[in-house]
């Protein structure tokens, strides 16, 4: 199964996506991490992992892709027939306690371009992934909606949209199930950070409450060793019920 987690930027992304591969692990699952927010800089460490290499790196850097997709008219097709989990180069994965994580690619420096290289070659390797019935992949999404503009949810089973309580998020929250419904892909959300205060209004602005697959409580101490970069190995009930849905 390949799992898409979406939401806006600081709403608890990278935080799911560790406990989610954890839980997943316990229930005898292979699980590949996708990390493929360029600006993402700690789901790594929520994993007690080193980063990998940039993925382009594998086709020659950020610059020779540019080079090949506007030689190409940007139909340049990096990858043909299937790829699995093992075909991925050793350089471009690190791996602890059955997770592996990739990396599309970071901006590491000021004016290096956008992030069209990685993502590009992101979308097609996706694409072609081919899973066993034991493995699962989650890919760490960009903040926002980039992403179904460029075609890579389509290849998901599955979207997990991360809801905070702030208005941006219940707005995203309503943009993002319109775009799964235009690309018949199915859409859970979870909802993060609930208090008393503001679990009714979170209810109410989705509005679906048959796809919300779960209430993430504020846990002081989750939240603390997120903020600090440690790794995330405590799962929640919640989490817990979200693995058993996708473990099947």
């Amino acid at each position: 199964m390949k799992v898409t987690i979406c939401g806006k930027g600081g709403c608890g992304k990278s935080t799911v996506t560790a406990l989610l591969a954890n839980s997943l692990v316990k229930r005898g699952k292979e699980v590949l991490i996708i990390d493929s927010d360029e600006s993402n800089y700690g789901l790594h460490r929520h994993l007690g992992m080193e980063n990998p290499k940039d993925f382009t790196g594998f086709f020659g850097g950020k610059g020779n892709v540019l080079n090949d997709m506007m030689l190409s008219n940007f139909s340049h097709q990096f990858f043909y027939g299937s790829w699995r989990i093992e075909d991925i180069p050793e350089d471009y994965y690190t791996q602890r306690d059955g997770i592996k994580l990739m990396v599309s690619g970071k901006i590491h420096q000021a004016n290096e371009g956008c992030a069209c290289a990685m993502n590009t070659v992101m979308q097609q390797f996706v694409k072609h992934l081919k899973l066993d019935e034991n493995q699962v992949a989650i890919l760490d999404m960009e903040a926002g909606i980039e992403h179904f503009g460029r075609g890579i949810d389509n290849e998901a089973d599955m979207i997990l949209m991360i809801c905070d309580p702030s208005y941006e998020s219940l707005q995203l929250a309503a943009k993002i199930g319109e775009l799964a419904d235009s690309i018949q892909k199915p859409v859970y959300y979870i909802l993060n950070k609930v208090q008393e205060g503001n679990r009714m209004i979170l209810h109410e602005a989705i509005g679906r409450e048959e796809s919300i697959a779960a209430e993430l409580p504020m846990v002081p101490e989750l939240t603390q060793a997120a903020l600090k970069g440690e790794r995330l190995t405590d799962g929640l009930p919640e989490i817990e019920k979200i693995a058993e849905k996708i473990a099947g």
